[in-house]
Order: C-alpha cells, then structure tokens, then sequence
C-alpha cells in the first residue's frame, strides 16, 4: 500500500483552516521611487545576476529516510543531517546511472530537484562507518511532487526559489566547510593563525535574491574561527597557557572546558566515523579497564585493561598512560580512547567569546578588510573552483554573471539638528558634529549621586578619584549639567561584585549611608573599575529590578585619562539616563508635521548560544514616550520559549507602553511606526500575521484606533555596495552616510529599500535593509527614507549618525540586558557557577532554571520602568 504524505511545500500551497476564515495580509507595494537627493552616486553592488532557460523543467521529489531495525521495520529514529548526506551519496554511488550526481540537488532534509526524471520508489542503502563498524540499513524513498517550468518557479519566489538556491549552493557545498548560507576554504593561510589551536578561515555567504532586474546571487566575503583539525594534544598545548602533559591533572578543568563536546577521528583504526568528547575519565588510562562482550555471544563477557586492549587488538602501545581518557561514548555507555589517538574534525567553529585578545583582534582585522579588498575577494570567489559557478548550475541550464550589478544610488540631506541654546548645529560629511562647543539640550540636574570605586586596593589600576570628579563636574558645567559632589565615596574592591549577594548588600549599603546623609533618594551610581568584570551582570540586575537607581560604570584607565571626548559620552549617557535629552531634530520629522502624537516602537529578540540548547529567548520591545522630539524611550522585556522568534507576549508589551506615553502626555499616540528586528524574509509573514494582530487586539477598540505602519529592519544580509568613483567615498572609500538604494537589487513590486545612515571608518560599511510590510500611514519612499535616516541622528549615545534607527537599536540594549539578568537568575539556582568566570556564562550551558521563564525576575523597578536604564 502507497502512504500518503504531505510535502512541507503542499503545506504551503494549500490554505489551512485559519485562512480559509481569515485572509492573509501580505506585504504592501512600493508606492513610488524615490526622488530627493543631494546628488546621485554610482555604485557597484555585490548581486550577480542569474541567466536561465524559462522553458527549463525543475523536477521537484519529496524524500523520506528511515533506518530499518532487525526485523526489516522502519526505526522510529531521528537521523542527524550529516548522516541522511551520506546516505543519499551511497545511495548515488550504488546507482550511478539513476542518480547521476551533477544533475541533481538535496536540501538533507525532504526536498530533492533534479534536472532530469528520476526513478521513483524505495531504495535500500547499506552504510558502514568503516573497520569494525556495524553496517546499517536505510530505507530511501522518493515520490515526485510537481515538476515546474523554470518561468513559473520565478512566479512565486519565496516557495519556489528552494529550487534555484539548492542549485547555487551545491558546488561550493562539495568544496568547502559548509556553515548555513556560508561556505569556507578547507584550508588557512598560516597569516591567519589565531596560535590559540584555532584559525580564520575565509570564504563567503550568498543568498538567491528575486530583485527589480530578475534573480541575481548576493555575494559577500566572509570569516570564520575554526578549530584546527590537529591532535587534541596540540591544541591542548596551543590553546591553554603553560600546558603541560606532565601536569595534566593540574589542568584538567581547563581541558574538559576546552574540548568537551567537541568532535574527533580516532587514528588507531580506519573508520570515517566522527565521536563527541563526552567527558574525560577520572582514573588514569593505566588503571581503566572496561568489560569486553563477544559479538557473536559464544563466549562470556570479561574485563580487560585499556593498555592491554589497545596493544592486543591494535598492536599500539599507549604512551601517555598516566593521564585521563577521553570518553567517547554516548546513550549512557563509555568508550575510552587515549586523547593521544584523537584528531579535532575539520570544520568545528570556534567561539569568539573564547578568543584571547591577541587573537579576537586579528580575527576583526581579518573580517574587516576595506572596500577593495573586499571586492577583490568577492570577484576571486565568483573565478574559484569552489565557488558558485559549478558543473551542476551548467546542467540545470543555469548561467550566473561574473560582473557585479552596476546601480545609481541617491545620497539625502542630512537634519539640522539642535544642541543646547543654540539655533543650528552644523553636521559635516560624516555624519558628525561636535560637543567641543556646545552644550546638551536639556541637561538634568544630577544632586544626589554616589560614587564606588572597586579599583581602592589595586596599584596598577587605581582611581585618581578627586582628579576624576573635578574633571567630570567640569565636563558636564560645559554641557549645561549640574553636577554636584558625590554624596557618597565608597572605596572597594573588585571581590564585591564576586556574586549577587554581595553586590546587593553594597548597593543597600551605599544607598542606606546617602538618605542617612540628607533624606531623598539617589539618582545615580557611578561605578569604577579597574578592568572589565563578570559581575557587572550582577550590578545591572541588582541596581534596576531590586535597588531602584540607575548605575553608570567606567573603567580607570578611561577616568584617570579624562579624555575630553570621553567625558562628553560618559555625560550623555548619565543625562539620557536621568531623562534629559542630548539632541533633537530641528524641524518636525518628515511626513509627521501635523499635531497628531505619534510613537516610534523598537522589537528585537535575543536568542541563547548554540550551545544552549533550553535557555529562553529575550524579548523586548521600546518605545518613545514623548512627541515631537521623539528621543527618550521606556523599555519592556520579557522571558519566553526557547529559540522562539515570534514574540509571545508582544501586544501586551505594546500596550503597557501605549498606556505609558498616555500616562505622561495626557492623549494616547494617534500615529504609530513599529520596527521590527531580528527577522529574516521567510518569517515576514509571522510578524505581519502574528504579531501584528496580537499588537491590535491587544491596543486598540472601539474608541482608539491609531494608523499603524511596521517596517522590518534587517542586518543580517550579504549585500554590500561599492563605489564606482572613489572619491565620492572620503577618506574610508566607503559609501558615505545618506546613501539610499531602492533600484535594481531591490524587490521588483513590493516596499523596501537600503540605507546607509552612518559613516564607515573601519572595514566595509554595511546598509541596513528597511522592509516595509504594513503601512496605513500611507508613506511616499521620500517620507520614509527621510524619516528612517533623520532618526539615525537622535541616537543618545553618540554624536554621529547610526546605522541602525534607534528605536531597534535600543530594543537590541534591552534584549542583551535581559540575557545578563538570566544569567543572574540561572546563577542564583545553581550557585556554584556563581564563583566562575565570564567564561562559564549561558552560553556554554544547555540547562536553564525553571527561574529563568518567569517575568518577575525581569521586571524593572518601577523608579526606572520608564527610562532609558539601558543607555
């Protein structure tokens, strides 16, 4: 009997309940082009264009993969990705003639897309991992699904574009490390060695784009740390400082840190398999024994030593007998090999938090070549062997272009902008302007404030604290502060911020000492320290859900400097977290020049580490609370499932910020324009469906029905523009801030174009992707390029243009604050990871407390619910 199955892209195809009663919403059109512009500027952007055959037929089949048991059943076992790989290679290796390779491309998952007819049916595939390996069976079925005219797979690009994709990424996925939509060397150059048992190695991503002149393959040059694939031994000496084998236990937690989890090759017999580090044993490999089953079951079982099993059925002799065994075993059985006899696979990341800070900086010097180098390697990767032209494009009748997409871009006005009682401050080409010679807006007056200094006992880090404070006071007289005397001096140690405990007891203290002083309470907390510290996790969770006062740390070195510029940041920061405000708009922000109140709303979520695999993901969300200004913002975050993009609590988010700005401005915002970050095309429609009605449901009814427009900002892109002209690009040949892009490498009919708002000195700058999908406030391109690029300009922190609009920028801060205090939360259920390092954060453990989900622990004080904490 033929089962029937349901294809994920029959899913797609076919409405499901919910759509047969409520229509989808999907993305509005682009109004028109954009017109204004200082003056035009020629490009170059990194899309290749894609040639094909309309007539071309794309066989698409469905494949399902089952492991069959003893008894010839289909095993109810998932099957990692690697695996269901190799056994589609057997399987094209058993029938050269059927499945002729360079005519056909897998997903490793369900989809295949052939260029030719396949056979379809049920195939067995025998596969063995090599000497002493048991073999296992594989039942391999294929079923057609459709097969397409290549004129209609372009008809309906984000379900049917899988094809094309798959076809561009096959020949660079034979060749190199594949990383999902990136692709690196198998090799470094020995300029790239991190000396730290990792590498960079250089490749690239690309993402299969339709855009205004058809499809076209975004190409971007990419670096990636990798382990090095050597001995575990030579990365054990390369990695930890001062190791040695003949110490081996004094260095033991350092190892399992170092390579637990991590996968290796065994030398001691031939077998492609791949073994993860569960552990290290806690006898010597001398005193290891392990009992020794006969396959066959003729005889019984007995226990034999490690030493003597190795020598006996390898003929190896063990060198290193007097320190621990890996365990490779897994389900809960042990399998001890000599990490002498272990290689690191090829192709395993290495994390950037776990660089030293040698190696951090090369590895960013190395990803962030300037504007021709950049270009440079990208036109080598469209010329390499590995790269996206290959044998398998060819037979798909599928042609890419080797020159990259010539365009006009148009570069905006800047704003005029206001600084304190000045009229008009003058922005130079960079997007900058300076606080030498002027002062802050508004600058909140800061009376109340204390002053701990963790550096009291630390010779080479020690605080100048009286040169520090006249400097301070100085700095904020010019910026039109008023600083008063510290109420409280308080001389510690970096050991307080050791744990949560101690910190809070500080803060209790400190705060108690000030209201003994003169009754009242405490604007600020400034902290200095002589180096960057794990606990100032433990100081924003204590300081903004417990205590109540906003905390402003520094390091010494940066105080005792006083660097003119850098108290003219540290000032900005303190007056945006009081409520001031630093710098407004001149004039009312494009197409919002009426008196109708409107509210600009940040959303981002933060999601844990790779290697946290239960923590929650953070959401937050942020909002302005005042109007026209639009500069000063209340936060929101929130705790939810694990790895969820879609924000679960998003509208009642939204409406305790609504109500908010209703609270302080007497009228609720009659206009509103979210932003959405963190979210790639596929989940477009999860944010315009989902979030959208729950944000609607949740804020509006029969009396308050705001005109609401959202618009997804997205960074996490491959394209990247280059000038066809370098002196249009200054100093930095990069292209300059108010750069704007909605021609050619853009959607053919909907609304989203690409910004530059900021100035690039280091690397290659990148655009941000604005994507509007909502829009009942009914903007022209100009209004909204406008709006986008003079936001970029009221960022509180700095005094340039940003590259992301600050609304989403904030909601990125507060995100990142909620991952902090989890980590607090998790600590203070497990306490012995309290007393360890930054290292030992989240990110490298995959439990989560049962703390960790709930809001209460997130929930900021109510003294600071409405401020910007988070600057």
């Amino acid at each position: 009997m033929q089962s029937l199955r349901i294809t994920e892209q029959q899913i797609r195809s076919s409405p499901s309940p919910s759509e047969t009663t409520v229509k989808q919403l999907k993305p509005v059109n682009r109004p028109d082009r954009g017109t204004i512009a200082v003056k035009p500027i020629k490009l170059l952007a990194n899309h290749f264009r894609v040639k094909y055959n309309p007539r071309t037929t794309i066989m698409h089949y469905d494949v399902d993969i089952k492991q069959l048991g003893p008894d010839g059943q289909p095993l109810k076992k998932l099957i990692p990705k690697p695996k269901l790989y190799l056994i589609r290679d057997q399987l094209f290796e058993d029938y050269p003639d059927m499945f002729p390779i360079d005519k056909i491309v897998y997903d490793g998952e369900r989809n295949i897309f052939s260029a030719i007819q396949l056979p379809t049916g049920k195939f067995k595939v025998v596969l063995s991992d090599g000497e002493n390996s048991k073999t296992r069976i594989y039942m391999f079925s294929i079923k057609l699904v459709r097969d397409c005219l290549m004129r209609s797979l372009l008809q309906a690009p984000r379900n049917m574009l899988q094809g094309l994709d798959l076809v561009m990424k096959d020949n660079p996925f034979r060749h190199r490390i594949s990383i999902g939509r990136s692709f690196y060397s198998t090799e470094y150059r020995a300029s790239d060695d991190l000396r730290c048992g990792a590498a960079a190695y250089r490749g690239f991503k690309q993402s299969l784009k339709l855009t205004s002149q058809g499809p076209a393959l975004s190409v971007d040059y990419s670096v990636m740390a990798f382990h090095k694939p050597q001995p575990v031994l030579e990365f054990l000496n390369e990695h930890i400082p001062n190791f040695s084998i003949d110490r081996f236990d004094t260095f033991k937690q350092q190892v399992i840190d170092a390579i637990g989890g991590l996968k290796v090759n065994v030398t001691h017999r031939v077998t492609k398999q791949k073994f993860t580090i569960s552990r290290l044993t806690d006898g010597k490999t001398r005193d290891l024994s392990f009992e020794l089953r006969d396959p066959e079951g003729k005889n019984p079982p007995r226990t034999v030593s490690v030493v003597d099993y190795f020598r006996d059925r390898y003929g190896v002799e063990i060198k290193h007998k007097d320190i621990s065994c890996l365990d490779l075993g897994k389900n809960n059985m042990s399998n001890f090999v000599p990490i002498e006899f272990c290689v690191l696979v090829e192709g395993q990341r290495f994390l950037k938090e776990n660089l030293d800070f040698e190696a951090g900086r090369l590895l960013k010097r190395i990803s962030q070549p300037p504007p021709e180098q950049r270009r440079d390697a990208i036109h080598e990767i469209m010329h390499a062997e590995g790269g996206p032209c290959g044998a398998v494009t060819q037979s798909f009748g599928i042609g890419i272009e080797k020159s990259m997409t010539h365009l006009m871009g148009r570069i905006l006005p800047a704003p005029d902008l206001k600084l304190g009682a000045s009229e008009r401050v003058l922005v130079n080409d960079k997007g900058q302007w300076d606080l030498a010679e002027n002062s802050l807006v508004e600058g909140r007056p800061v009376l109340r404030w204390a002053l701990i200094d963790f550096t009291a006992f630390e010779y080479r880090h020690r605080l100048k604290e009286r040169y520090f404070v006249s400097n301070l006071k100085q700095r904020c007289k010019e910026l039109r502060i008023h600083l008063e005397d510290p109420l409280i001096h308080r001389r510690t140690n970096m050991q307080e911020l050791s744990n949560a405990k101690k910190v809070e007891d500080l803060l209790k203290n400190v705060v108690e000492d000030a209201n003994k002083k003169t009754p009242g309470k405490l604007q600020v907390i400034v902290c200095v320290m002589g180096l960057k510290h794990y606990g100032y996790k433990y100081l924003k969770w204590v300081s903004e859900t417990k205590i109540g006062v906003v905390t402003q740390c520094c390091l010494s070195k940066n105080a005792n400097e006083a660097r003119h510029q850098y108290l003219g940041h540290l000032c900005m920061k303190l007056n945006a977290k009081l409520g001031g405000s630093n710098v407004e708009l001149m004039e009312r922000l494009p197409h919002f020049e009426g008196e109708d109140h409107v509210m600009f709303i940040g959303a981002d979520v933060n999601h844990p580490s790779a290697h946290n695999s239960t923590g929650p993901s953070m959401a937050a969300v942020v909002a302005t609370v005042n109007w026209p200004a639009a500069n000063r913002y209340a936060a929101r975050v929130f705790p939810q499932e694990h790895r969820k993009e879609k924000i679960l609590s998003f509208g009642s988010m939204c409406a305790e910020l609504v109500n908010t700005y209703a609270r302080l401005n007497y009228v609720k915002p009659k206009k509103i324009v979210i932003f959405r970050d963190g979210v790639g095309e596929s989940q477009l429609s999860m944010v315009l469906n989902e979030e959208l009605d729950d944000f609607k449901k949740a804020i509006c009814d029969a009396k308050y029905q705001p005109t609401v427009t959202l618009v997804v900002a997205q960074k996490r892109h491959p394209t990247r523009m280059f000038l066809q002209n370098r002196r249009d690009g200054g100093g930095s040949s990069n292209v300059p801030p108010g750069t704007v892009v909605d021609t050619v490498v853009v959607h053919p009919s909907e609304f989203d174009f690409y910004l530059y708002s900021h100035y690039g000195s280091i690397g290659t700058s990148k655009p941000t992707h604005y994507y509007v999908i909502h829009d009942e406030n009914r903007f022209t391109s100009d209004d909204l390029q406008r709006l986008i690029y003079n936001l970029c300009f009221t960022s509180a922190r700095c005094t340039k243009s940003v590259s992301l609009i600050p609304p989403v920028f904030y909601a990125d801060l507060v995100a990142y604050r909620g991952r902090l205090f989890q980590e607090v939360v998790r600590e203070m259920e497990s306490p012995v990871s309290s007393s360890s390092s930054s290292s030992s954060s989240s990110s490298s453990s995959s439990s989560s407390s049962a703390a960790s989900f709930q809001r209460m622990f997130y929930d900021v004080h109510p003294d600071l619910q409405n401020s910007m904490f988070f600057i």
